[in-house]
């Protein structure tokens, strides 16, 4: 396909809306996925020291 500019580009034949917006919501769950992993990593890691301290108690 081919756009006489970059606003056409952009438009991408009248399904621009769709074609970003579906782009945006996969970015933004990917990002929320990587932030939510790396919360969860925190948590078990922290969980696992309190684990590690009261064996050795």
């Amino acid at each position: 396909m081919e756009w006489a500019s970059w606003s056409d580009f952009w438009a991408m034949g009248g399904y621009g809306f769709y074609v970003w917006g579906s782009f945006g919501a996969t970015a933004a769950a990917l990002l929320i996925e990587i932030i939510l992993l790396r919360r969860g990593d925190a948590d078990t890691r922290r969980r696992l020291r309190r684990m590690q301290q009261w064996e050795n108690q």
